[in-house]
């Protein structure tokens, strides 16, 4: 799959037909539409197969992953040489600010502890030249007592400076925390996005915990695009996501990308994650689905899914691969059913 097998479907004597014939392979194999935005995309990729908008594609599409729409939008014609290594390297940079964030609010208030214990010693000092004021002369005591109470008024300053600089340092790992989550959300259906899915799948084999992954897709769901418009398939996308979401409570579900869904199973039990993404199938299925602006009918929803169980240690490419190919099946096989193996 990806950019290594459209390179290698050559096989026509005229370099005119085998570059159209390369685009087709690459868009078939990652299930992209034909329309002018991918051929461009495709024909920029493969007219240069060993340029950096190639490494780029390979780097994301390595072990059999498939580009998204948003890839596409993203990279454009001129990404940089390894999108992956650019993704991780801003991670590296969040990671560190936020690290350092949280070393000054620690400093910060560790400061307050110090400047709190020096202006009560101030205080009690104060205080006890008060009570020995008959013993020294007054214009002298004045001047102490001056002396410190306006150090005193220094230091209830320099208290609420630091009060607000801490506040604003929590205020920012707050906003840096909320910056990380939105990275690894779908903004669409509000689900977890294609990194958080993959992230959450090695932390589990990490843990030696057993999974199972379904991977799923809108049955004919250009054509809802195509008859009632992008947002009506926008709609149909997040009430999927729904009836996906409470189907399968419990289990991580995500936004793989387009119209396809992933659901990471928190057990290894085939038949058990079978059975629980059927009843979503059915639920979806049931669903008499009318156009908001008309009450029209708009016709059955349906998905078709291929769910497989993880081996120990497995690593995710493997186990997309399996899953994919089932949901290949279940498209070939009538669509609107689940398939495991």
């Amino acid at each position: 799959m990806g950019v290594a097998r459209a390179a290698r479907s050559a096989g026509s004597a005229d370099p005119a037909r085998e570059l159209y014939e390369r685009i087709g392979t690459f868009l078939f194999d990652q299930r992209l539409e034909p329309d002018p935005a991918n051929f461009a995309f495709a024909y920029a990729l493969l007219h240069d197969p060993e340029g950096p908008l190639a490494k780029a594609v390979a780097a994301l599409t390595d072990g059999g992953i498939r580009l998204t729409k948003r890839d596409i939008e993203s990279l454009g014609c001129e990404p940089p040489v390894n999108a992956r290594a650019a993704r991780e390297k801003a991670d590296g940079l969040v990671a560190q600010t936020q690290m350092q964030v949280e070393g000054f609010q620690d400093m910060v208030q560790a400061m307050r502890a110090e400047t709190e214990g020096f202006g009560r010693h101030l205080a009690e000092s104060a205080d006890a030249i008060r009570r020995s004021g008959d013993e020294l002369d007054g214009t002298i005591l004045e001047e102490v007592s001056r002396v410190t109470a306006n150090m005193l008024e220094r230091v209830h300053n320099a208290e609420s400076r630091l009060e607000t600089v801490t506040r604003e340092a929590s205020e920012l790992r707050s906003k840096l925390e909320e910056a990380r989550d939105n990275a690894r959300r779908d903004p669409l259906t509000d689900l977890p996005n294609r990194r958080a899915f993959e992230e959450a799948y090695a932390a589990q084999i990490a843990a030696g915990q057993p999974v199972c992954v379904a991977i799923c897709d809108v049955d004919h769901f250009k054509n809802v695009n195509d008859r009632f418009g992008h947002s009506v398939g926008d709609r149909v996308l997040k009430t999927i996501a729904e009836a996906l979401s409470q189907s399968c409570s419990g289990h991580l579900v995500a936004r793989y990308g387009g119209e396809e869904f992933a659901i990471l199973f928190s057990t290894g039990d085939l038949e058990v994650a079978r059975v629980t993404l059927d009843n979503a199938r059915a639920t979806v299925a049931s669903k008499r689905y009318r156009l908001r602006e008309s009450d029209a009918p708009l016709g059955e929803v349906t998905f078709s899914a291929g769910v497989t169980a993880a081996r120990d240690s497995e690593g995710f490419a493997p186990v997309f691969q399996r899953a994919d190919a089932l949901l290949y099946d279940a498209k070939n096989d009538g669509r609107n059913r689940v398939i495991a193996a």
